[in-house]
């Protein structure tokens, strides 16, 4: 099964339903002595508002060096929104917040010419293949809510253009995170969900 990380995080009862329209098994886990990986095949950290928040859910819980162990371990890792910005080592946001560190690279605020939080639908353009991308067209648009970024890299695996070029989706090795809310995006969104499921190895059904 698919584990779903409960730190709080206001779009984890979307993302779980995501799943059962699916019919994908997935269990909560809000405590790191539940990081069993002989029980999942793969952990969803979702995520939204603010980084220091979210990082101080995750150490209140005891959850942030089990997610390092996570990523390191190679089991699949699916962030997203936050789950994608608490990857890198640092975030602007609160006048500057200490995330996770996996990837190096600090999240940015968007100017102060565009408007914030940058919402609603915009395209995902692919930037290199990935099989989280599969069957998902470039240039498919998704729902965005956020107003901190990821700058482009090497792991950047698809882009988005909102007054400046960001990450939008990153692949590292068994590592997959989008910016914007697959739960919230459709069918498309749900094709994410699915794909995941897949690199996962479990079988599941979308009828």
């Amino acid at each position: 099964m698919i584990s779903i990380i409960d730190y709080g995080a206001g779009n984890m009862r979307s993302v779980e339903r995501a799943l059962n329209i699916l019919n994908i098994e997935f269990r909560l886990i809000s405590e790191a002595r539940d990081l069993d990986l002989t029980q999942s095949r793969g952990f969803i950290l979702p995520g939204v508002g603010a980084a220091a928040d979210t990082m101080a859910a995750l150490e209140k819980k005891g959850l942030t060096d089990p997610i390092r162990d996570l990523v390191v371990s190679g089991r699949p890792f699916l962030g997203v929104c936050m789950g994608l910005q608490v990857l890198y080592e640092s975030s602007e946001e609160d006048g500057g917040t200490d995330c996770l560190g996996i990837f190096p690279g600090i999240i940015r605020r968007f100017s102060d010419g565009l408007h914030v939080p940058h919402m609603g639908w915009n395209q995902v353009v692919t930037a290199k293949p990935t099989r989280l991308l599969e069957g998902i067209p470039s240039g498919s648009n998704f729902y965005f809510v956020h107003s901190y970024y990821a700058c482009k890299s090497g792991i950047t695996a698809a882009t988005t253009d909102y007054g400046i070029e960001f990450e939008s989706v990153l692949t590292q090795e068994n590592v997959y995170a989008t910016q914007f809310h697959p739960e919230k995006s459709g069918k498309l969104g749900l094709q994410i969900y699915s794909n995941f499921a897949s690199i996962c190895g479990i079988a599941h059904s979308d009828e």
